[in-house]
């Protein structure tokens, strides 16, 4: 046992007990003061726990206050299926997916809620990069020609904690804009595919092969998006022994793309 005792206005007397056979310590701290002969005694667990709360309350105050930046991409396409769909990508690759397409002809709509997913860290920066390259979608971004075929109107936003620009058009002609259209909309792919798995995986488990061939195909063509958005409903077909085993080995070869 070592004893230390610090004067002032406060006697401060740090004890330390040694306990050999729990080889541990324990720290009390003593504030005795002379005048009042009042005994404060706080276990060194206890004053941990505090410093702990103040540090985690902190933490969640700065954490609060940092910006949080997001890339969205809106496609409006009478005809199509979806003719209507929104991406949008944080700055941390959480992202969220809404659309109105459908199963098939007969099929209702899918609902507004939106899909929530998690794109590769090459991705996510990919697309923050592009964004900055076409300076944040200010300026003009489509090309202004009418002998264009109309391929839908696509909106792409920037947004922070201090800033908001948007950019609407048909085609652009600047390479970071073209770039960022072929991610995103291969992505909208992905998550469709995404959310016919699911719907097959619990109602048409044989419907499963022929899907998951077309999207090895179009992952062959550069025609598919970042795997990884859909890689829980891969795992759980690949996962589960009541699925045809080719179909199975199909949705682990995704996975394993989607990890390189």
């Amino acid at each position: 046992m070592a004893d230390q005792v610090v004067g002032g206005p406060f006697r401060l007397q740090f004890r330390v007990v040694f306990v050999a056979d729990q080889i541990r310590a324990k720290y009390v701290v003593v504030a005795k003061r002379t005048t009042s002969g009042i005994i404060f005694l706080m276990g060194l667990r206890t004053f941990c726990a505090l410093l702990l709360l103040v540090g985690y309350s902190f933490c969640l105050g700065v954490y609060s206050q940092e910006p949080t930046a997001s890339v969205s991409f809106t496609l409006d396409f009478p005809g199509a299926n979806p003719n209507h769909y929104e991406l949008v990508i944080a700055n941390d690759g959480q992202g969220s997916y809404t659309s109105n397409g459908k199963f098939d002809e007969n099929s209702a709509a899918a609902g507004p809620v939106p899909l929530k997913f998690t794109v590769s860290e090459n991705i996510r920066a990919q697309i923050f990069d592009l964004a900055k390259r076409a300076h944040y979608f200010t300026g003009k971004v489509d090309s202004g020609r009418k002998n264009i075929a109309n391929t839908g109107a696509k909106t792409l936003a920037y947004k922070d904690a201090s800033h908001s620009s948007k950019a609407t058009y048909n085609y652009s002609p600047l390479e970071p804009i073209e770039k960022l259209t072929s991610i995103f909309q291969n992505l909208s792919t992905t998550m469709e595919f995404g959310r016919r798995l699911a719907y097959l995986h619990k109602y048409e488990k044989l419907a499963l092969d022929d899907e998951l061939k077309r999207m090895e195909e179009l992952q062959r063509e550069n025609s598919l998006g970042d795997v990884q958005a859909i890689a829980p409903q891969l795992k759980e077909i690949a996962n589960d022994p009541s699925v045809m085993n080719v179909s199975r080995a199909r949705a682990l070869r995704m996975l394993n793309s989607a990890s390189k």
